[in-house]
């Protein structure tokens, strides 16, 4: 077993919305620019205005019968109301925002490229689509979610927490890491009581993971990989700031990460100690014995 695993480094990452329009816009560089200007504070809206004019952001709009069809499922599976399903099928035209950048922080690709699409969508009363989850993005949610004079954003505003059912357990993954170059996270065979609580662990192992990630990719480098510890210590001050709280108690538990390659790499979650019963013990250690269960 070895005491590092070895991550490549994308080159590049890219982000991806859209803008579901009854109508076409005559500019949509202009409306963006001008919404940005008028509804995004500093320093995020200098960020964003310098990508808007440069080649890292696209704006690409076309009739909505030239793009592929987004998937309705998965839409529905991940939150869109009958209501928002039936603004998107009337759509004439969709606005693709796209945004490049290089890895690290801040991921601007993503902050500008989904501030653009909330702008405009915000100006034409149209539905956004964050083409990664996929899903929509209701208003007050897409504002939330990006960064504040601080720079600070919920992690849980940007990554969902899927979880199916198997003969042994639940499946859960991750599904955000990816924008920021990670693998995803996954565990299975979680026992059905832990659903709540392991959740909570996945959560804020992602926001230690990650801030491992980013630490290790410093402004004005591009390493090719990233060497991440094997073993990794997940607190409740991790899960804290997931969710965007302060969390004073500082007790911690160690799991173990194993890089599963079979299509796309993936992140296994294990305990870090061998034995029966081990994610149970794991959430009791963070949560204590009947928080831990539920």
């Amino acid at each position: 077993m070895g005491e590092n695993l070895t991550l490549p480094v994308p080159e590049t990452l890219y982000a991806t919305y859209a803008v579901a329009l009854t109508a076409s816009i005559p500019d949509p560089g202009e409306l963006a620019h001008d919404e940005i200007a008028a509804r995004t504070e500093p320093p995020l809206r200098d960020l964003v205005l310098g990508m808007l004019g440069s080649p890292m952001v696209t704006l690409d709009q076309r009739p909505a019968a030239e793009f592929p069809p987004l998937p309705a499922d998965l839409l529905a599976a991940y939150g869109a109301s009958p209501a928002a399903l039936t603004a998107l099928d009337a759509a004439t035209h969709i606005l693709a925002v796209r945004a490049a950048y290089r890895p690290g922080r801040p991921p601007a690709h993503e902050w500008a490229a989904r501030a653009i699409a909330g702008a405009v969508a915000a100006a034409r009363t149209a539905p956004v689509i964050d083409v990664f989850t996929p899903q929509i993005l209701a208003h007050d949610h897409l504002t939330r979610s990006l960064p504040g004079p601080d720079g600070a954003v919920r992690l849980t505003d940007w990554m969902l927490l899927p979880h199916t059912s198997g003969p042994h357990g639940f499946w859960f993954t991750t599904k955000g890491l990816a924008r920021f170059g990670l693998p995803e996270l996954q565990t299975e065979n979680v026992p059905p009581a832990l659903v709540v609580p392991w959740g909570r662990v996945l959560n804020g192992l992602a926001r230690r993971v990650l801030d491992l990630w980013q630490d290790r990719l410093p402004a004005g480098e591009q390493p090719l990989v990233v060497d991440l510890p094997e073993t990794v210590t997940v607190g409740l001050q991790d899960i804290a700031a997931a969710q965007g709280t302060d969390e004073p108690v500082r007790r911690e538990a160690a799991v173990r990460l194993r890089l599963d390659t079979p299509d796309d790499p993936v992140l296994t979650v294990l305990p870090a100690d061998d034995g029966p019963d081990r994610l149970e013990s794991l959430c009791a250690a963070l949560f204590g014995a009947r928080d831990g269960r539920r």
